[in-house]
């Protein structure tokens, strides 16, 4: 666009040059001269309103793809995710594509993923597949270009459970690549819901605080990437209406202040790169 610009700059300035030697050949034609000078400023005006026009028309989606297990599929984006989101850019401006299942492993969305002793399991990646056939079927209904893309990631409890904590800050990293791979794009943004205080001393999950630092530690080395605290939003009320308390799910208010969390970020890293500092940690 910035090309079309500067053609249209030239093309004003070839305008008016093209005027001034016009004027000295119609001496004696001043009618003529101001209907010529009307006609090409016209011309001007208008090839203006068609890039302005098409600026608006080329002006891009900002996609956002929300995956993980059960806390993921707890947050419901229409209650704050999706008005966040679309009060920064615009409803039309924006997509928001969702699929969580509760309980599941990294690996069911990392392809190549092995534990820490070089196993292999015989599938993995399943659930990747199913999200990225619904970002495609979401896609196939738009004609629109995407501007950007932000993963947004809330999982980890299932492979604390299984003591896969020392492969999991590799796994996610490779999930990003993959994700990255198969987009095409080498600017996604990434957003990490960090693990709760559940269980700090890893008595019901072996590798609780070792998955939070894997989590923490990406974010930190990773461009674009900052996680999400959310070691407040396991007590109160959850959904039934039961009072938890360091519980491994969030209460209902939780949940939507969650999702605001997840768009405050993914906001800040679209608008204002340079101010979410890959290396210091985000305590939103």
């Amino acid at each position: 666009m910035e090309s079309l610009t500067n053609s249209n700059h030239t093309a004003s300035w070839i305008s008016l040059a093209t005027i001034a030697c016009t004027r000295k050949s119609l001496t004696g034609s001043k009618s003529a001269f101001r209907l010529l000078l009307l006609g090409m400023w016209f011309g001007v005006f208008v090839s203006n309103a068609c890039l302005v026009h098409a600026d608006n028309q080329d002006a891009g989606l900002h996609l956002f793809i929300l995956s993980g297990q059960s806390n993921m599929a707890g947050m419901r984006p229409e209650e704050s995710f999706t008005p966040a989101v679309e009060k920064a850019f615009g409803k039309e401006r924006v997509l928001v594509v969702k699929d969580a299942h509760g309980g599941q492993p990294i690996r069911r969305w990392y392809k190549d993923w092995k534990s820490a002793d070089g196993i292999r399991p015989d599938k993995t990646g399943d659930l990747y597949d199913r999200l990225m056939q619904k970002v495609r079927d979401e896609l196939s209904k738009t004609d629109r270009s995407i501007k950007t893309v932000t993963f947004v990631w809330m999982q980890g409890e299932r492979d604390a459970n299984e003591r896969h904590g020392e492969v999991y800050g590799a796994s996610l990293n490779g999930l990003f690549e993959q994700l990255a791979a198969d987009l095409r794009r080498d600017d996604l943004n990434f957003v990490i819901g960090r693990l709760s205080d559940f269980d700090m001393e890893n008595k019901r999950y072996p590798h609780w605080t070792m998955v939070r630092k894997q989590q923490v530690m990406l974010a930190e080395k990773t461009p674009n990437c900052v996680w999400v605290n959310t070691d407040d939003l396991n007590d109160g009320k959850n959904r039934k209406g039961k009072t938890i308390k360091d519980d491994l799910h969030y209460s209902a208010d939780g949940y939507v202040t969650l999702g605001q969390r997840f768009a405050d970020q993914a906001v800040q890293l679209i608008e204002s790169p340079k101010d979410v500092n890959a290396g210091k940690t985000k305590k939103p």
